[in-house]
């Protein structure tokens, strides 16, 4: 299994360079032929999100739509997929920093009871711990 970095999900998802998206899109499509699975670690979903929300100000929406697309697809095996799905079901409806949202339920997954916090914003969602 090959692991894919995060300007490879930026370009599939994006298409913001067209010699790059179509490479992406080839990739994928051997992938899907060969039923191959291609990982995404965990630190690209994060990095995806800080991308799309900070470089192209694509909307929270969109970008949740986009994570919970790439669920969806069978030639991508994500890294704490559990967490990844549950993070995505938290963030809609709130205004917590999806960063944060990953973070908290990356360590609810991994046994953890709350991550330790000074940031008082995210110590209001329910998985943070404010230490003041």
């Amino acid at each position: 299994m090959k692991a894919i970095d995060t300007n490879i999900l930026i370009r599939f998802l994006t298409g913001d360079d067209e010699l790059q998206s179509k490479k992406v899109y080839s990739i994928f499509k051997i992938a899907e032929s060969e039923k191959k699975e291609l990982f995404v670690p965990l630190p690209v979903v994060l990095e995806v999100l800080w991308v799309l929300e900070s470089v192209y100000e694509i909307s929270r929406t969109k970008i949740l739509e986009s994570i919970s697309d790439l669920l969806l697809m069978p030639i991508l095996k994500f890294d704490q997929q559990p967490a990844v799905q549950q993070f995505v079901h938290s963030a809609q409806g709130n205004k917590y920093d999806l960063s944060d949202l990953l973070i908290a339920h990356s360590a609810k997954i991994n046994g953890c009871e709350s991550v330790i916090t000074f940031d008082k914003k995210a110590s209001g969602f329910k998985l943070f711990e404010l230490l003041d």
